[in-house]
């Protein structure tokens, strides 16, 4: 016996483990081998058993749709909805699978019984008696067994990002449809697992029903109690019966072992979070839309292989370019029409947006600042903020839920939903706006025509790169023609020939929008590429709403200046006028000072900064020793990173030739120096 890691198991380990399958393997192994094999036929269809197999499926198939009416909205709040006494309630859902079934039968009686809290209530009221009685069965089955499937649920849930609800409450789907058509089927396999254990545990109940229900042939008889009645008149006829249910049992768990032996574990996952990987794509090559046939429309084409090898990514720029037909607007405040916004946000966000209709914004800023935050409350979705104002074109928005606020929103990842092909998925949000479905389907299918992912309309999700997931991400946004577009670092998961490409694609189509589209973005391209406007945030405030040329030239912010390549040195201008540094105490000289006291940023490009080996003298008023800590090549030029004596770090950007020259290494004692004309000062 050797252990996953090569070598073999301990003895100290093995053993007990032998043992405890050995404990685990020999009463099963002595119904077999104390079944009477000639006879099995003859037990198991006498007509005592076949009665009480019969009212057994009835009573576990009863608990098992009631355990679905009650288990599955339990499950969900407890996997979606903090509440106080959270915990109890779960204790609570676990307290029969711990609990000895006869306790529980007891405890039903003095709950429902005759003389129980409730039971006089319902013989009165309903003239339901529930003990001794059919229906006491199933509530005494669904007691003991409804746990597992709430236990079950709630984990497949819990698995479940919030995400791709929010996304698909964004398309228009109320929180209703969002359950049924995104939230349940993603948690198809647990629910399944918890429903085929359900019905297993009712099947096999003994305790609770005996004692609540009673024993009584042909009502409340189920088959274990059958079984307990053999054994004291015919052991042989009782060895049959327990063979038939340890067969049932063991069928259920084999059914089971993907979910609960630890086998495909890994597609699970995959499943669960709707990765692009092309491994797990290889697995459902053949897996479509189940309705996408109905509309004849069937591609055939290289660009169904299973590698992905003729992406269409690589076609892009053509289908780009190419004319389309403009998708049918569904029923829509926004449709055919442009709509400008205005948003007053509060809370952690604390600002006011203004915006007119075709407008770009680029929202930057550090990690915290409040990007996502704000994209969140502008949909209805955050608790730390939210818009007290909201207006979008004639409409205002400010109280309506997130499915009527005419907000689209495409999260870092795409948020497709694993179980919908890339058509489905762009149809989704105009089938949740009532838009009928061979329409929604067409007009979903232009749209993926017109962002180049055409081919890809009855992949799913897994089947896709990264950069056709955020294709078909941002198609199924833009179909339901929203009054405003939230996208939140739709470029961060690509890698650079990707990413080049979707935001080229990204761009031709938001010039066209009628709308407002807030972008979230780290990357300096992609802000001064995509956006009309840059709006900056710290610590949830705007720093700075202005052009991208203006913010590019005058960054207030030392972070946007930092992410543009620029030098960032913020101070306040003493009444000599030179700016003293906030980090080293050092001071600067600059062709324009402010006013004594003023705090500013002085932001310095890389390539008005010099390096020397020895003290240079002339026209630099500033000049400072110190040392190399890093050389990286950009492009064609050298970036050196310089840790000055007396001032913060200084980046300078020299070409190889002059790094050559200057015998540059990391550790190298050199003098920086740069003129005051080159350094812009920007209030802050």
């Amino acid at each position: 016996m050797r252990s996953v890691t090569g070598g073999r198991a301990p003895l100290v380990l093995a053993v007990p483990a032998l043992l405890a399958v050995a404990f685990l393997l020999i009463p099963l192994l002595g119904i077999l081998a104390r079944t009477e094999w000639r006879r099995l036929g003859a037990h198991l269809t006498s007509p005592g058993v076949t009665d009480a197999l019969s009212l057994s499926l009835l009573v576990s198939l009863w608990a098992l749709a009631l355990s679905l009416v009650l288990g599955v909205p339990l499950a969900w709040l407890l996997a979606r909805v903090d509440f106080p006494g959270k915990a109890v309630v779960r204790s609570l859902v676990l307290l029969p699978m711990v609990l000895p079934p006869t306790v529980a039968g007891v405890a039903l009686l003095l709950g429902l019984g005759r003389r129980g809290l409730a039971g006089p209530w319902l013989e009165s009221t309903f003239g339901v008696t529930l003990p001794f009685h059919t229906s006491g069965a199933v509530l005494a089955a669904t007691f003991v067994a409804m746990p597992f499937l709430v236990i079950s649920l709630e984990g497949a849930l819990a698995g479940i990002r919030p995400g791709y609800e929010e996304t698909a409450a964004s398309l228009g789907a109320s929180p209703t449809r969002v359950f049924f058509t995104v939230t349940l089927p993603m948690a198809g396999p647990g629910l399944a697992a918890g429903a085929a254990l359900t019905w297993a545990r009712a099947l096999g109940e003994f305790g609770a029903t005996i004692t609540f229900a009673g024993n009584l042939a042909g009502v409340t008889q189920t088959l274990p109690l059958q079984v307990y009645l053999l054994l004291q008149n015919s052991p042989e006829a009782a060895t049959s019966v327990s063979l038939l249910l340890l067969a049932v049992a063991m069928a259920v768990l084999v059914a089971l072992r993907g979910r609960w032996t630890g086998g495909g574990a890994g597609s699970r996952a995959g499943s669960r979070t709707g990765g692009h990987g092309r491994d797990q794509g290889r697995e459902h090559v053949q897996g479509r839309d189940r309705d996408h046939d109905r509309d004849g429309d069937h591609e055939r084409d290289g660009d169904h292989d299973q590698d992905g090898d003729r992406d269409p990514d690589a076609s892009a720029l053509d289908a780009d370019a190419a004319p389309h037909a403009d998708p049918a607007a569904p029923d829509s405040p926004f449709s055919g029409r442009s709509c400008s916004l205005h948003a007053d946000v509060t809370g952690f966000d604390q600002l006011t947006l203004d915006a007119e209709p075709g407008t770009t914004i680029a929202v930057v800023g550090p990690n915290g600042a409040g990007k996502t935050t704000l994209l969140r409350a502008l949909l209805g979705l955050d608790g730390r903020a939210r818009a007290r104002a909201l207006r979008l074109g004639d409409m205002d928005a400010t109280h309506l839920p997130p499915h009527r606020r005419g907000v689209a929103w495409v999260p870092q990842d795409g948020a497709l939903f694993p179980h919908l092909s890339a058509l489905a998925n762009t149809a989704y949000g105009l089938r949740a706006q009532g838009v009928p479905r061979r329409e929604a389907r067409r007009t979903a299918q232009l749209w993926l025509d017109r962002l180049g992912a055409g081919r890809l309309a009855h992949r799913r999700p897994a089947q896709l790169s990264g950069g056709q997931a955020q294709r078909v991400a941002l198609a199924r946004a833009l179909a339901v023609r929203p009054g405003l577009l939230l996208l939140d670092e739709p470029l961060a998961a690509l890698d650079r020939t990707a990413g080049t490409r979707v935001r080229r694609t990204l761009r031709t189509h938001l010039a066209g929008f009628g709308g407002v589209c807030l972008v979230v973005t780290h990357s300096p391209v992609e802000a001064v590429s995509l956006a009309d406007r840059i709006l900056v945030l710290d610590d949830g405030r705007t720093v700075q709403d202005a052009s991208p040329a203006e913010v590019t030239r005058r960054p207030r912010s030392p972070w946007v200046a930092r992410m543009l390549g620029h030098n960032a040195w913020p101070g306040g201008f003493g009444p000599d006028g030179t700016l003293t540094l906030d980090a080293g105490g050092g001071t600067l000289v600059v062709a324009e000072p402010l006013g004594p006291g003023t705090p500013a940023l002085a932001v310095i490009a890389p390539g008005a900064v010099s390096v020397h080996r020895r003290r240079p003298y002339g026209s630099p008023r500033n000049v400072w020793a110190g040392t190399v800590r890093e050389l990286t090549a950009v492009g064609g030029r050298l970036r050196v990173a310089i840790e000055p004596e007396g001032a913060p770090e200084l980046v300078a950007e020299i070409t190889p030739q002059a790094a050559s020259e200057l015998r540059l290494a990391e550790g190298s004692s050199v003098w920086a120096s740069v003129k005051a004309t080159e350094i812009t000062v920007v209030g802050v």
